[in-house]
């Protein structure tokens, strides 16, 4: 069984995007084990850390170094990637030399309100983890849009058309994971 780290670009209590993990956790395949990792309490990332960090950098990179891959899920801020999701990135990449996201799987997911599915926070995401050597899944792409009507007052997926999207993205996923591992 491998594990995966599960990313929340959205800090938000009701997000649609944590909704979207949870439901992603549900019907992720058995060979995957999935957990979220809180990135709220990260302070923002600055250089001068790097030769003493904040115990909160310290233990995110501990954590994370402990996953076979990552998968992030996340909304669209500005046309781009949310600070809090970034800033995690940042930690887990530095002091130079150490970056703990080298060499390990990855998807995306982006959840978005709008039309678009946060198909351009989708690809700054990518952008990023190509520099970062992560190994991001290119198929099959996932920009979920309109998620307002997606979702019950329980946070529980109700489409069934994403229902089934999602659980063939986990299926890719999880194939994915093997073959980079």
């Amino acid at each position: 069984m491998k594990k995966i780290a599960v990313f929340v670009g959205s800090l938000r209590k009701g997000s649609f995007n944590r909704m979207m993990a949870n439901e992603l956790i549900k019907v992720a395949p058995e060979s995957l084990k999935l957990d979220i990792v809180e990135i709220a309490n990260l302070p923002l990332y600055n250089q001068d850390y790097d030769d003493k960090s904040p115990h909160e950098y310290t233990e995110f990179r501990e954590t994370v170094k402990e996953y076979d891959g990552f998968l992030f899920v996340s909304p669209e801020h500005n046309r781009s990637i949310p600070a809090a999701l970034k800033n995690a990135l940042d930690i887990g990449s530095r002091p130079y030399g150490q970056n703990i996201w080298n060499s390990k799987p990855a998807a995306v997911v982006t959840v978005s309100i709008g039309p678009t599915g946060g198909f351009g926070a989708n690809h700054h995401i990518r952008q990023s983890l190509v520099c970062l050597n992560v190994a991001t899944m290119p198929q099959p792409e996932a920009y979920v849009s309109n998620a307002f009507s997606l979702f019950d007052k329980n946070g529980n997926l109700t489409d069934e058309k994403t229902k089934k999207f999602i659980t063939s993205f986990m299926q890719s996923f999880a194939v994915w994971v093997i073959k980079n591992s």
